[in-house]
C-alpha cells in the first residue's frame, strides 16, 4: 500500500511541480465541477482506486464513484468515473489519473485477449519482470485482472538460473548444488534451459521447475515427454498470442510472456469538464 501511495506521488510530482500554472490562474480555489471520464473504446477497466486516489491526494474532500469495479467489461462512451468537488484539484489531476487508468485498463484489455484465446484450457499463463520501472506492482496487478497470473514479482523472491547464472556458475548442476546448500528447503528452483541437453542436466539436478526458452515445437515436444512430470514445464521466449493454443497443446505447465505487459497499449479514455 505505502508502495502505490509512492508511485501515485511521484506521478503527481513529475505533472504537477511548483503548480498548474494554467489552471492555477484561469480557477477559483473555490469553483467546484464534476469531471466524466468515458471510454472511447470497449475495455477491460483497471485502475479505479489509483484514480481515486489521485483525486482525493489533491482534495480529500474530492468525491469519487464508479458504477464498475475493476476486471468488468466497459462498453465504447460508457462512463467510467465520475468525480466531483474542487474544480482545481479534478483539472490537476486530469491527466495522471488518466495516465494509469489507461494504462492499467489496457494492460488487463490486452490479457483478457489472450486468456479469451486459450479457451479455458489449464495451462497457467504468466508475465515476467518486463515492466514499466516504478509500476511493476500496478502493472501486474493489471495482468491479475485481466485473468493471467504473475510470474516471480521481483528478484527477491523466488529462484531462477538463467543463461548468465549457469555461464557464471560453470554449468546447471553446480548452479542448482551451490543455491540449494543456500536456501530455504520450501523454497523452488527454477532452471532456464535452452536445448535438450541441459533440460538433461536440469532434470539430473531435481531442478523443481524447468523453463524452456525460445524452443520451436517440437523441441518443447521432446522436452515435455523428457521431462515426464518430474518437474514443472514452463515455456518462455517471444510467446504470441496466436501461438498460445499450440504451445499449451504440448502439455507445458505455463506459459510466460511478457508481451503481457510491454506489448500493451494505452486505451482510449478522456475526461469532460462540467
Amino acid at each position: 500500500m505505502q508502495n502505490i501511495l509512492r508511485i501515485i506521488e511521484a506521478a503527481i510530482d513529475e505533472d504537477l511541480g511548483p503548480g498548474d500554472i494554467t489552471t492555477d490562474n484561469l480557477i477559483s480555489p473555490d469553483a467546484s465541477g464534476k469531471g466524466t471520464i468515458i471510454a472511447k473504446e470497449a475495455v477491460v477497466v483497471a485502475g479505479l482506486d489509483i484514480a481515486r486516489q489521485v483525486f482525493t491526494y489533491l482534495d480529500p474532500g474530492v468525491r469519487v464513484s464508479s458504477t464498475f469495479k475493476d476486471g468488468d467489461s466497459v462498453a465504447d462512451r460508457e462512463t467510467i468515473l465520475v468525480v466531483e468537488g474542487s474544480l482545481q484539484a479534478i483539472l490537476r489531476g486530469e491527466r495522471t489519473a488518466l495516465n494509469f487508468l489507461q494504462r492499467l485498463s489496457g494492460i488487463a484489455t490486452h490479457v483478457h485477449s489472450y486468456v479469451k484465446e486459450l479457451k479455458n484450457k489449464t495451462v497457467r499463463l504468466t508475465d515476467t519482470r518486463k515492466t514499466t520501472p516504478g509500476l511493476r506492482v500496478l502493472e501486474k496487478y493489471a495482468v491479475r485482472i485481466g485473468g493471467a497470473y504473475n510470474h516471480r514479482m521481483a528478484l527477491y523472491d523466488a529462484v531462477l538460473i538463467k543463461d548468465n547464472h549457469i555461464a557464471a556458475c560453470g554449468g546447471i548442476t553446480p548452479a542448482v548444488e551451490r543455491i540449494r546448500s543456500r536456501i530455504s528447503h520450501l523454497t523452488k528452483i527454477e532452471v532456464e534451459v535452452s536445448d535438450l541437453i541441459q533440460v538433461k542436466e536440469a532434470l539430473a539436478a531435481k531442478a523443481d521447475v524447468i523453463m524452456l526458452d525460445n524452443m520451436d515445437l517440437e523441441q518443447i515436444k521432446a522436452a515435455v515427454k523428457l521431462i515426464n512430470k518430474k518437474a514443472l514445464v514452463e515455456v518462455s521466449g517471444s510467446v504470441k498470442k496466436e501461438s498460445l493454443n499450440a504451445l499449451a497443446d504440448t502439455g507445458v505447465d505455463i506459459i510466460s510472456a511478457g508481451a503481457l505487459i510491454h506489448s500493451a497499449r494505452f486505451v482510449d479514455l478522456s475526461m469532460r469538464i462540467e
